[in-house]
């Protein structure tokens, strides 16, 4: 199967407030920073469910990682990934001064894992 072009919108979520609040190593925060999600047309065209893996490559760094349906609108095209240490394997680390790495926008890759 070919890649596909997305654009990746990494972020915080409010279940990552909750998780934190019981530890970054603990089972609701890693579950939360360790899915991708997925518009529901690229999930159907892509024959993807909850739970499938996916490899997904920027310009500074490669993952694998599971993926699950976007609860909110995201739209087709995009994909949204948790702040964390997998978002953080894609971005530069360039700050331009802020302290924070450009981490809004950016253009991957993501290509089916076979089982």
């Amino acid at each position: 199967m070919s890649n596909d072009t997305y654009i990746l919108i990494p972020g915080r979520t409010s279940k990552q407030g909750v998780g934190i609040s019981e530890g970054k190593y603990k089972e609701t925060y890693q579950n939360e920073i360790n899915n991708l999600h997925l518009a529901p047309e690229d999930m159907e065209r892509l024959s993807l469910s909850n739970g499938d893996r996916v490899r997904v490559t920027s310009e500074f760094g490669e993952i694998e990682i599971n993926v699950m349906l976007a609860k909110d609108d995201l739209p087709q095209g995009l994909l949204f990934l948790p702040y964390g240490d997998m978002s953080s394997r894609l971005m530069g680390g360039d700050t331009h001064g802020t302290g924070m790495p450009t981490s809004k926008g950016i253009d991957v890759e993501l290509s089916v894992v076979k089982s």
